[in-house]
């Protein structure tokens, strides 16, 4: 009796060490999830979630790989280069009209864009009271820039069809009523607009965080000429989206994927402090102090918000507006890019 009970105790144990041998073999030749972002402040989640080893104790392997701007983010997408992507939205109703089969699955942040300037077009602005110029005020700050200047106001944004390319063409004419032709408006990546800014070879630029504060403590005399509540109420920001989120080969981990981000998108509302070694790492490579990166997280906290379905009415508008103006040959239905379920998940 006693030799069967030992013996059953080995073949038990054998059992079980085969099969932790079988599952370290399944996880360590599982395909990476190779999750494509661009370098602001709204990807953080993704960058806590990479950083507190949340994906690999859920058994995922994340690639992370990085982006200058959305546009490049959505080529690689629909070149099945990236299986996820953390960036603006706007591109990927395009991708879907083009019959590929991706979803946002959950927010990342909300009204993370403003537009900072400098010199004659922040002059008497006051930095306690962040932006709302009235349509007049804005109308006659940019004739007296040109007056003075002898030239135009030159804007930095992003390339054409990017989403802060669209939400400063919308808050310019469909907000407040100003004709585009009276400002210059340059399309180039985030790290460039940021440092044209600095360079002073731009007056303005739309960015996000943590390039604003970044800015604002660089060059003490800049001011916020429209916040991200002015270009666009609910102005809808980073999205978390998945191709083929249901496939076979997705579904197994892009539940786990949005739970996991919408665990770090609450972390960094709650306690900005804990994420920002983690995000400075992602976006400074380790040059970026922790205090400049935390000051932007606490700045930014009431703007990371992962219900999807909050941002739909802003997704609609700006759709609307880049058909008006020639950038969409059609509008699709903004519903279908969307499901609404997964981000209520709880996290593995």
């Amino acid at each position: 009796m006693a030799f069967r009970n030992k013996l059953r105790k080995l073949v038990t144990g054998a059992i079980a060490a085969a099969g932790m041998t079988l599952a370290v073999a399944q996880a360590a030749t599982a395909a990476p999830v190779r999750v494509g972002y661009i370098p602001v402040l709204g990807s953080s989640a993704l960058f806590v979630v990479d950083g507190e080893g949340w994906a690999k104790t859920a058994g995922l392997d994340l690639e992370l790989v990085r982006f200058t701007s959305g546009p490049q983010a959505i080529q690689a997408l629909v070149a099945g280069r990236i299986d996820a992507y953390v960036a603006g939205v706007l591109p990927l109703l395009q991708v879907r009209s083009r019959g590929v089969d991706v979803k946002v699955v959950a927010s990342g942040a909300i009204e993370e864009l403003s537009v900072i300037s400098r010199g004659k077009l922040a002059e008497g602005l006051d930095a306690a009271k962040p932006g709302g110029l009235t349509k007049e005020q804005l109308t006659a700050r940019i004739a007296d820039f040109t007056k003075a200047a002898g030239r135009k106001p030159k804007i930095a944004a992003q390339p054409t069809g990017s989403v802060p390319d669209t939400v400063l063409r919308y808050w310019l004419k469909a907000q407040e009523g100003q004709d585009l032709s009276s400002v210059d408006i340059v399309g180039i990546d985030i790290d460039a607009a940021q440092q044209a800014f600095l360079a002073q070879a731009v007056d303005a630029a739309i960015l996000r965080e943590p390039a604003l504060t970044i800015i604002q403590m660089r060059v003490p005399e800049a001011r916020i000429l429209a916040t991200g509540h002015d270009l666009l109420p609910g102005q809808p920001g980073s999205v978390l989206a998945v191709v083929s989120p249901n496939s076979p080969e997705h579904a197994p981990w892009s539940g786990k994927l949005t739970s996991l981000f919408v665990k770090g998108t609450d972390l960094i509302a709650a306690h900005p402090e804990e994420a920002a070694p983690f995000v400075a790492k992602a976006l400074g490579g380790g040059l970026m102090k922790p205090a400049v990166i935390e000051q932007a997280l606490k700045n930014s906290a009431a703007q990371f918000v992962s219900d999807p379905e909050k941002i739909i009415p802003g997704v609609k508008a700006l759709q609307d507006f880049e058909v008006q103006q020639g950038v969409l040959r059609s509008a699709v239905p903004v519903e279908d890019l969307f499901d609404l379920k997964m981000w209520r998940q709880p996290a593995p």
